[in-house]
């Protein structure tokens, strides 16, 4: 089938849900796909009834609110149990839960397994238990050996899953793309759970999903490549994927079993209101979400989440055929396999962006020299146009610089560049601005799509309309999407529940696109900017010193550049500072009088002295770290780089020094060091245990990725980047002794 404009069409899609139709969020259970997005899923007010749920209030554990199954499972009436204290049901349940609570005041669930009294004999639970409120907990059962009703519960034996983590966390610390990964990542959970088909779901930056790698029954057909519009996971579903990392479904064709009494009664705050069940991993699913399961065929799923920089990257995915359950101790295994998937992620994602910073700094050299040896780092940018295309994978490029232009491959006439420049001006503040469709965002520039529909720009002034541009011709593409998106999704009888029902592949040709920007090649794009920037202020340094009659233009374009930058004539006599580093040094101009009196901006007088010196008599440029004096602060360390000019005729025409705020690196050194000496105590703490090898295995896979990360260059990002590996290895290490606890107290 062939359509226009299909990926923009379901972009609209994706945000149906969120109109204008109704104001107020639907109750659970009654949402259409109008307003699916704003469904309290989180006020369920009913669970899975293959185990129960009690909500107790402290002191005395009297249970105040119980699912209908609670009864059934632990073999006395519901209204017995309603208002009686934990102790009443016998065993260990209640020493359990009060170890639990004197070892932790933590809102998240806290594992445990328990025994309780019924007139069959003791009956085995394994379990959660979290505060819903300052004194209300839920607690969360499921039956060690449950009804034989057909479900299949997944169990795996400690050695076993112990070898099987371990060979998997090695297995992903070895790879060094995103589809490599993604594929180790399939093939492994299969092997674990055994569901019937195992995908890797990653969204793009529009919420839509595509699925990148499948590991699955041969006997079904295949989804891999699939895309998925955004609207099939609401926004609220997704919010609940960060806080619940893995979420089980036993059987979509289940009977919820009601919350009894509906509402909470009131605690200490004398409130009442539905249980807010965010962290209840029994809690039902929304009609809506098991209709479309149904609609799929599916009867049981596993969802993993992928989170990167505290986002939902994408999801690990597990469908199966027949009702499945999984133990918690295999529960706990693939949230742990999540955590470490997620920070390799976070590593191959980051060393791209290392890679990237490479290509960046060989331009910025090339150019350095050529402004040196020829004048004109423009001609060196353009004289190899692969090197500047194919980066980007671009079918050209223009220039635009102090009202000339140039250009390389394939470029619309110079009117319409003109044109252009004039257009993405109006919209382009700082950074980079792209589009895939140059005929939907600007119709009047319709005629430029055949060497012009995708269109990526970088600012290179503040001042003037300067750009650096990327172009990307016209290029039929196809997609498949896992259905037709032009089918109604709601079906005659507005009473039902009608989510699609086709989920055959459908494909159509999308025309007047280019290929979209990538995020990679977006922040490529905004580094190889930056670049020019820093080459355009060091040029126009230059020229402030050289040329009298240009220095209003210059002095301009050097005190509005981001670059924190000070020149001073050979004597020395007189500073010039822009406005960056004023700001950056917190300075009032007069503060920048004279060479030797910009010695009292540092914190050490002696080294800023002796640095000023030895550039002075050596004429040569000098590189390090100082650190500037703030009022009322800790002082701010900074890169320098100082310049001497020289003149035509071997005479000193003045200096150049470039500043630079080395905060965040500085910060992210210590976040390295925090990490090193956190694995550290992880590792001397358990590397003896049972299960060291697994442990060592998660440790080194965080030691790679911190190595990874740190190498990226991504300067702001890899502090929060460390802290979040340092944050999932702790989690990995605590459901590693959930595991080993599990099977101990089994034993």
């Amino acid at each position: 089938m062939a359509g226009t404009q299909a990926a923009y069409r379901y972009r609209a899609f994706g945000e149906a849900g969120l109109g204008t139709a109704v104001s107020s969020s639907p109750a659970f259970g009654q949402a259409d796909l109008t307003n699916c997005e704003r469904e309290q899923i989180h006020l369920a007010g009913s669970i899975q009834p293959h185990g129960l749920l009690l909500v107790l209030r402290e002191p005395g554990l009297r249970i105040i609110q119980a699912s209908g199954t609670a009864g059934q499972l632990l073999g006395r009436p519901l209204e017995s149990l309603l208002l009686s204290n934990l102790r009443d049901l016998g065993s260990d349940v209640e020493a359990r839960m009060r170890q639990i609570l004197a070892a932790s005041r933590e809102t998240q669930p806290q594992p445990f397994a328990c025994s309780v009294k019924t007139a069959a004999g003791d009956a085995f639970f394994e379990g959660t238990v979290h505060r819903a409120g300052p004194d209300t907990l839920v607690l969360e059962l499921e039956p060690v050996n449950p009804a034989p009703d057909g479900a299949q519960t997944v169990d795996v034996d400690r050695a076993i899953l112990m070898e099987m983590l371990r060979d998997a966390v090695r297995c992903a610390s070895e790879t060094s793309s995103i589809g490599t990964l993604a594929d180790v990542t399939v093939r492994c959970v299969r092997d674990l759970v055994g569901y019937d088909r195992v995908m890797v779901y990653r969204f793009d930056p529009d919420g839509h999903g595509r699925i990148i790698a499948e590991a699955r029954d041969p006997r079904l057909e295949p989804l891999l490549g699939h895309r998925y519009p955004a609207t099939d996971i609401p926004q609220r579903a997704r919010e609940l994927y960060l806080r619940t990392r893995v979420r089980v479904l036993r059987d979509a064709h289940y009977e919820p079993s009601a919350l009894v009494p509906h509402l909470l009664p009131g605690g200490s705050d004398d409130t009442q209101g539905e249980l807010d069940m965010s962290l209840c991993y029994l809690r039902s699913m929304s009609p809506l979400h098991l209709q479309y399961l149904q609609n799929m065929g599916v009867t049981a799923t596993l969802v993993i989440s992928l989170v990167r920089e505290g986002k939902l990257w994408g999801l690990i995915a597990c469908h199966h055929y027949s009702p499945r359950n999984l133990r918690f101790a295999v529960r706990a295994a693939c949230e742990l396999l999540g955590e470490v998937i997620s920070t390799r992620i976070a590593a191959i994602e980051n060393y791209a962006r290392a890679q990237m910073a490479i290509q960046v700094r060989r331009l910025e050299q090339r150019l350095v020299e050529a402004t040196s040896n020829e004048g004109d780092w423009r001609l060196a940018l353009f004289r190899n146009q692969r090197t500047l295309l194919q980066p980007l994978d671009a079918t050209g490029a223009v220039l635009f610089h102090e009202g000339e232009i140039l250009t390389c491959g394939e470029v619309p006439s110079t009117a319409e560049l003109r044109e252009l420049a004039a257009w993405i001006a109006g919209k382009s503040e700082a950074g980079a601005w792209c589009t895939a469709a140059i005929a939907l965002d600007n119709p009047v520039l319709a005629r430029l799509t055949p060497t012009a529909s995708g269109v990526l720009a970088v600012r290179l002034s503040s001042v003037q309309p300067d750009f650096l541009i990327w172009l990307r011709k016209e290029q039929l593409q196809s997609y498949t999407w896992a259905g037709d998106p032009n089918k109604p999704i709601i079906d005659n009888d507005p009473l039902k529940l009608s989510p699609r029902r086709s989920f055959a592949a459908w494909s159509e040709i999308v025309r007047g696109t280019a290929v979209p920007w990538t995020q990679t090649e977006i922040e490529l794009a905004e580094a190889f900017g930056e670049a020019l920037i820093d080459i355009i202020v060091q040029v126009h340094a230059v020229r402030l010193l050289i040329a009298e009659h240009q220095l209003a233009h210059v002095r301009a374009t050097v005190a509005a550049s981001k670059e924190a930058v000070i020149v001073a004539p050979a004597n020395g006599a007189a500073l010039f500072a822009n406005d960056a580093f004023l700001a950056l040094a917190g300075r009032a101009r007069s503060e920048c009088s004279s060479l030797d009196g910009m010695v009292a901006l540092f914190d050490s007088t002696s080294a800023a002295r002796q640095m000023i010196g030895h550039v002075r008599a050596e004429q040569r440029p000098w590189r390090g770290e100082l650190a500037l004096s703030m009022r009322g602060g800790a002082p701010l360390p900074v890169s320098l780089r100082a310049e001497p000019v020289p003149a035509r005729d071997g005479s000193l025409l003045g200096f150049i020094f470039i500043f630079g705020d080395l905060t965040h690196l500085k910060l992210a050194q210590q976040a390295r060091t925090q990490l090193e000496a956190s694995l550290s105590r992880v590792s001397l703490g358990l590397t003896t245990r049972e299960g060291g090898e697994l442990i060592g295995a998660i440790i080194a896979n965080a030691s790679l990725a911190a190595m990874d990360i740190s190498d990226g260059g991504a300067v702001t990002s890899v502090g929060p980047l460390l802290r979040e590996v340092e944050v999932a290895t702790a989690r990995a290490t605590t459901l590693f002794e959930h595991i080993r606890a599990f099977a101990a107290l089994r034993a």
